[in-house]
């Protein structure tokens, strides 16, 4: 939905997109009342979530210019030009505030791990088991504060563990 961009003259969508860098990182977003002639109210919700999503993707991938031109193919050389300046001008700023953004999902930070592998050969209801078990001690730093959590998992866990955080690290990506 950025082709919605080619209604604003070139030097007004450089100040729109500006302004649409200073909502993504925490400041005033553009009003909709000053361009409330331009699009309708479903247009102008489309097109700050679409143009928010496109600076979001391209700091967080990592984008190239080609790239980023690439994914601005349906805007006019003009306006896509205007998308890119500010994009090259403000990339660093976006990425802080994404990496804000991530960091105030929790305050604690992962300080070290380690691991061991158990073979439970038997138990106190089964004489013969010869169950894999890990386990697994993260030191986690919250705060100030550095605290230890000790866990023990057996295959179907540590799957289920890995899967998460696989899925976890996707959506940061």
């Amino acid at each position: 939905m950025v082709v919605l961009l080619s209604r604003l003259p070139a030097t007004e969508c450089i100040k729109f997109c500006h302004r649409v860098v200073d909502g993504l990182c925490g400041r005033e977003p553009p009003r909709r009342s000053e361009h409330s002639t331009t699009w309708s109210p479903e247009e102008w919700l489309q097109l700050l979530d679409s143009l928010s999503a496109f600076y979001r993707r391209a700091v967080g991938s990592d984008s190239s210019e080609k790239e980023v031109l690439g994914g601005l193919a349906d805007v006019g050389s003009s306006h896509a030009e205007a998308v890119l300046s500010v994009l090259r001008a403000r990339r660093e700023e976006i990425h802080h505030a994404l990496l804000d953004r991530t960091n105030s999902i929790s305050s604690a930070t992962l300080q070290d791990f380690d691991w061991q592998l158990k073979l439970s050969l038997s138990s106190d209801k089964i004489s013969s088991l010869h169950t894999p078990l890990l386990s697994l001690s993260l030191d986690v730093r919250e705060d100030a504060a550095l605290r230890s959590v000790t866990m023990e998992m057996n295959r179907e866990e540590l799957n289920t563990l890995i899967s998460s955080l696989e899925a976890a690290n996707k959506v940061i990506l």
